[in-house]
């Protein structure tokens, strides 16, 4: 649904709102107007992490200066969650712009080597701290530097070789 939040233009890829998911935009709104912060909370289920995207994205294409939302979870499973409703939102919001005019949203999903790297050896290590570890011994300016003056006398990762940054 395309809705009116006073004088915002919202954009919501469902047909129903519940009423606290609006009440939490419009304290949301009014943070944003007054440039504050703001410490919002909804129990589990009642659709927290689309009515905050709904509102910031909205926010933003009426007020490009206010930024970029960075959105931080604390497990995968929750970011990766966030990345399917960020794209099911704009899936929809793109509905309401012709000839691909809508403005484009970077979202970039971060988590930390544990749970990214594909070095065989690196991805073994049970901790995090100890794929770090592992990770920096391969991956080093200082290891890089002596495998290319002595090739064979280090060990490095063919991944992060082969990027192409």
């Amino acid at each position: 649904m395309k809705f009116q939040l006073e004088g915002l233009t919202v954009f919501f890829p469902y047909e129903y709102i519940y009423p606290e998911q609006y009440q939490y935009m419009v304290e949301l709104k009014h943070a944003l107007d007054a440039k504050g912060h703001c410490l919002l909370e909804m129990p589990t289920g009642t659709g927290k992490t689309i009515t905050l995207l709904s509102l910031i994205t909205s926010y933003q294409l009426a007020h490009p200066e206010v930024g970029k939302l960075i959105y931080c979870t604390r497990t995968v499973p929750e970011m990766e969650k966030v990345l399917v409703e960020l794209q099911e939102l704009m899936d929809y919001r793109s509905k309401y712009f012709p000839d691909g005019k809508e403005p484009k949203i970077l979202a970039v999903g971060l988590s930390s080597r544990k749970n990214l790297c594909v070095h065989p050896t690196v991805a073994e290590e049970g901790s995090r701290e100890s794929t770090d570890a592992k990770c920096m011994r391969l991956t080093a300016p200082w290891v890089r530097e002596r495998a290319a003056q002595d090739p064979g006398s280090e060990e490095t990762c063919e991944w992060y070789e082969g990027l192409d940054i």
